[in-house]
């Protein structure tokens, strides 16, 4: 695919995602892998309603801007997901309203924020870590993302927002749709003694679709 259509791409789904009010005013960012090696970043303080695909940052593959507007300040976590997570080709990252508010409850388990509540958070998020707190921009949020160790796709960073990877733009985009919406769920059950798909019925997903999940915590909430 073309640099032109992937810059296309990126204005497109940063629109879509704005206007549907999951990430407000210039907040979220969106990275893409390139064959070279660089990427393809959204600017700083740059809207995804708004963004101009001649704009976008051109970074070479050691992170450095050849063309474009300044990149996000969040570098560092884009960088760190890429580098733990090898088949990585895009990652999305936005402060939608639920997935937020999950990170402040006291009950979440940092290695498995989400219970197995529907089969399309597994199969396209898979199972989520939340990262603890740091300011926006904090180059410590990659050590964080590097212990992690590429085990998760999806990860909440603490009071702040979610970041999740995927082999195409178009996958992290969805990825990151589905762990809202899963989010938004978690929210209106709590305290409802929901029903969660069983360990048998994840176990059948896995087997199904070929999930990597991790052991612990796939559904002991």
């Amino acid at each position: 695919m073309s640099e032109a259509k992937l810059r296309e791409d990126i204005c497109r789904f940063g629109r879509s995602l704005f206007e549907r009010g999951l990430t407000p005013g210039s907040s979220g960012n969106i990275s893409l892998r390139l064959d070279d090696g660089g990427w393809l970043v959204t600017p700083t303080n740059a809207s995804l309603g708004f963004l101009d695909p001649a704009r976008l940052a051109r970074l070479d593959a050691q992170g450095q801007l050849v063309a474009g507007d300044a990149p996000t300040k969040e570098i560092p976590l884009h960088t760190a997901l890429y580098e733990t997570r090898a088949a990585a080709g895009a990652i999305v990252h936005l402060h939608s309203t639920h997935a937020v508010a999950v990170t402040m409850l006291p009950e979440i388990d940092p290695k498995s924020v989400l219970p197995p509540m529907t089969p399309y958070y597994l199969m396209r998020a898979g199972q989520t870590a939340l990262v603890p707190y740091f300011r926006p921009g904090d180059p410590a949020v990659a050590d964080a993302i590097k212990g992690l160790a590429g085990r998760y796709s999806s990860v909440l960073l603490a009071n702040h927002g979610p970041v999740v990877a995927g082999e195409t733009l178009e996958a992290a985009v969805f990825a990151t749709e589905e762990l809202e919406e899963t989010a938004k769920l978690y929210l209106l059950l709590r305290g409802l003694n929901p029903r969660y798909l069983s360990p048998e019925q994840v176990s059948d997903l896995v087997r199904t679709f070929g999930l990597s999940l991790q052991e612990h915590g796939a559904h002991d909430h």
